[in-house]
């Protein structure tokens, strides 16, 4: 898609300065497009065209004040202003006006090294305007679903406000428009079955949580400033380097703890022995067993083909503490996963094996993430992403087996047994992806 860029507009957040002339109707577009021959790439640029095609004007505003409307950059620019962003106007010839470009995201190309998009609302756009601002903006110029809105009247950005009024976009309070808690994909320019498809897939509980397409490859995510924020942010990640140690560490599964998975490991062997459901004091006094076994291992000399290794350190009350921690993490997970039960995420006596999806499912997010701050290339995000397939298909046996321990290692980290957002959204998020008929989950094989 080519953008003509303009003489630079910036403002901070706030202002920008142009005399333009004042219009009042909006316009749909000038091509004769053979719509039957179009297939929109998601639902947002589906509704947009069905309202142009109804010439339904209230319909299409409807639209756009509930998706995001990303604008065109320089990453030079941005990265040098980070708190700014700047506005580029084109000349439309049918109009004799300037006009700024904005697109939805099935519209977006892939992911250019200059070229970056920010990700706004309809409502900041109208909060931004004056009568001295360029009179339209254009949204998805140069597709079927385009239209020309006019903003140089007070009057035509209260019409955008009245559209945006009352929006719900979940309770992130995030600052974008999308909708969070559903399933959103693309139809067009998006794989949609093998491996990069599922490993994409891998991290759909998050995506649905945070209402981002799960299949978008090339990602563009919530903008590009937003996007280098999120990760400065999570992960104190802020360069390319920085980005590919977390993104091997997801894919190593090094940043679930030890702890956790000496637990589970303690019950998966035992429930290999016996061949069968593990009982909870069993399964703590073998944990104490093996622990206080390798504190007896670590305080004796060693010889190895290296030569001798010294006695390890940890004293009794070392000792003590970490059998009292582990058998403390055995309650809290055994505590989980009768919620899990209960809640449908598992079934009969069922349990988790291991919380390594925890990393593989973010490792699949990281590598997006990445190449919508431009911290990685297409080919290294498409690489990382089907390498967290793999690595599930290898762990797991199935998604609903994938998504509960994905859904424990995020609250063993993140939820204290409170049962709180950081359980309910993933409950949610689960429930869709194991109800929804164009579910990753229902229409991608585990194997």
């Amino acid at each position: 898609m080519a953008l003509i860029l303009a003489a630079d507009i910036v403002f901070d957040m706030g202002l920008w300065k142009t005399k333009t002339p004042v219009v009042q109707q909006p316009v749909w577009g000038w091509q004769a497009w053979d719509w039957q021959a179009w297939q929109p790439p998601s639902a947002v640029e589906q509704r947009l065209l069905q309202a142009k095609l109804r010439g339904d004007w209230a319909g299409y505003l409807e639209v756009a004040a509930h998706t995001d409307l990303f604008v065109a950059d320089q990453r030079t620019r941005a990265d040098a202003h980070p708190d700014t962003i700047r506005f580029t106007s084109q000349w439309n010839p049918h109009l004799q006006a300037e006009y700024l470009a904005l697109f939805t995201e099935g519209i977006l190309p892939p992911p250019d090294p200059e070229l970056v998009f920010q990700s706004l609302t309809l409502e900041w756009y109208a909060s931004v305007w004056d009568e001295e601002e360029a009179p339209w903006i254009a949204i998805n110029p140069g597709t079927p679903c385009e239209a020309f809105l006019p903003a140089a009247t007070p009057e035509a950005r209260a019409l955008w406000r009245q559209h945006t009024d009352g929006r719900d976009n979940g309770t992130d309070n995030c600052g974008h428009a999308h909708p969070h808690g559903e399933l959103r994909g693309l139809s067009v320019g998006g794989p949609l079955q093998g491996p990069v498809a599922h490993g994409l897939a891998c991290a759909a509980l998050l995506f649905v949580k945070n209402g981002e397409l799960w299949n978008s490859m090339a990602h563009h995510g919530i903008g590009y400033n937003d996007e280098k924020r999120r990760l400065k942010e999570w992960w104190g990640v802020t360069c390319r380097e920085e980005w590919a140690d977390a993104q091997k560490r997801l894919l190593d599964a090094d940043m679930v703890s030890p702890v956790w998975e000496f637990a589970l490991s303690v019950r998966r062997s035992l429930a290999q022995d016996f061949a069968g459901a593990v009982e909870l004091d069993h399964w703590r006094q073998v944990a104490e067993r093996v622990l206080r076994h390798n504190a007896a291992q670590a305080a004796e000399p060693r010889i190895t083909p290296d030569g001798v290794l010294p006695a390890g350190p940890g004293g009794a009350a070392e000792i003590e503490a970490q059998v009292a921690g582990v058998q403390r993490l055995i309650g809290r997970i055994a505590r989980y996963e009768a919620r899990f039960r209960a809640d449908g995420l598992l079934a009969g006596n069922a349990f988790v094996r291991s919380v390594e999806a925890w990393d593989y499912g973010r490792a699949s997010g990281m590598a997006r993430w990445g190449l919508a701050a431009r911290y990685c290339t297409l080919e290294e995000a498409e690489q990382a992403v089907a390498a967290a397939g793999r690595a599930c298909r290898l762990n797991y046996r199935s998604w609903q087996e994938f998504s509960a321990a994905y859904i424990l290692g995020r609250c063993l980290h993140f939820d204290e047994e409170e049962f709180g957002s950081w359980y309910e959204d993933m409950l949610s998020a689960h429930h869709v992806l194991t109800t929804d008929p164009a579910s990753p989950w229902l229409t991608i094989p585990w194997n």
